[in-house]
């Protein structure tokens, strides 16, 4: 079996065929070896803020996207465990368990009530803890960040992943069962000789399979706390500040803050208006940033689909390519149910319910 790309999409979902002896062998294509023990740097999931966030990100009309991110949340819990003995000396991939959403003035306060009020009523969310606090209730849970919360929530089984940790973990399970690795480039499926592949190679897609998929640059600050900072706030936090997205994720040490949007193509430069907006934002929030270390800014490419869902599942013209891939910004977020998908569709058996929504030919079907 060929996996083409090598980051967390597929580093994971060729694990889950290695571990689970669903071929004899695994073979990884991936050229980029730029990272830490050869994880590839120039993928999104190397800049990634690791979000495990369905109902932070949920907005009316996405019900399919917000089925798929809240199956894959309650999936987390079992990969984690599972991937615990390769995790390497240091950090644990998990580093919050808690989201909080706030916004700043009346408009995004309408916005987020809205959004939440509507993530609360969708059938997936009957056992969700996804609750309203008070700004006494905030101030108690983050007492770093500033007072100018309008709307502020809570979700517990939130949170987050540290990404370069989980690519670490990743790429050492994958060895430890056998994959291997081949270090250039596919240029077309047919020069691929395996009986089975599983496409998660991003953007790089829409070039191997016709897929409707495009690069969307983000940017993101990665900073360090320096002697005598302010602690970073406890578990993640999302807010809207003047109609502007931001997050920030607590880091061993330190702290990301994420992220832009911009569709310039094939565009990883990061910009000075990007880093700007970026640390304005979350001075805003968290007034406390301005004396930690500006330790990394970077940008990637997420693969974006033009209904924000992935292509998971058999390609409609047969049964020996099956797609991972065009996962956008929740690329962390949807691995646990992507490898379900990946799995059910190489045994030819019916996958997630959630993830029928995301089938490979759903725009050719209209």
């Amino acid at each position: 079996m060929a996996v083409i790309g090598g980051s967390v999409i597929g580093l994971a979902c060729a694990w889950s065929a290695a571990r689970t002896k669903l071929a004899t062998e695994v073979v990884i294509y991936e050229p980029d070896e730029s990272g830490p023990d050869g994880v590839p740097a120039a993928a999104a999931a190397w800049v990634a803020g690791g979000m495990l966030a369905p109902f932070s990100e949920a907005w009316p009309g996405e019900e399919a996207v917000f089925a798929l991110g809240v199956d894959s949340l309650r999936r987390w819990p079992d990969m984690l465990d599972a991937l615990e003995p390769y995790v390497p000396p240091g950090p644990p991939v998990r580093t919050a368990t808690h989201t909080h959403m706030l916004a700043v003035d009346e408009a995004d306060a309408r916005d987020l009530d809205m959004a939440m009020e509507w993530a609360a009523r969708q059938p997936d969310s009957t056992d969700a803890d996804l609750r309203r606090i008070t700004r006494r209730e905030l101030r108690e849970a983050e007492p770093s960040l500033a007072r100018v919360a309008r709307a502020a929530y809570r979700m517990d089984s939130e949170g987050a992943v540290d990404n370069r940790v989980l690519l670490a973990a990743l790429t050492r399970a994958c060895r430890a069962e056998g994959v291997r690795w081949v270090r250039s480039a596919v240029t077309s499926l047919d020069d691929v000789d395996a009986d089975r592949i599983v496409l998660a190679a991003g953007s790089g897609s829409a070039e191997l399979a016709g897929l409707p998929v495009r690069p969307v640059k983000g940017e993101v600050l990665r900073l360090r706390a320096r002697p005598g900072c302010e602690d970073p706030p406890r578990g993640v936090v999302r807010a809207f500040v003047r109609g502007r997205p931001l997050y920030l994720v607590p880091r061993d040490g330190g702290l990301v803050v994420g992220a832009t949007q911009y569709e310039h193509g094939d565009d990883r430069q990061v910009t000075v208006a990007g880093v700007r907006d970026l640390l304005a934002d979350a001075e805003t929030i968290f007034p406390g940033i301005g004396e930690y270390e500006l330790a990394e800014a970077i940008a990637g490419l997420r693969p974006m689909s033009p209904d924000n869902l992935p292509f998971l599942g058999a390609d409609p013209t047969g049964p020996r390519v099956i797609h991972a891939t065009g996962h956008g910004r929740n690329g962390i977020a949807l691995t646990p149910v992507t490898v379900a998908a990946v799995w059910a569709a190489l045994h030819a058996v019916r996958g997630p319910a959630a993830a029928r929504a995301a089938a490979p030919d759903r725009f050719a079907r209209g």
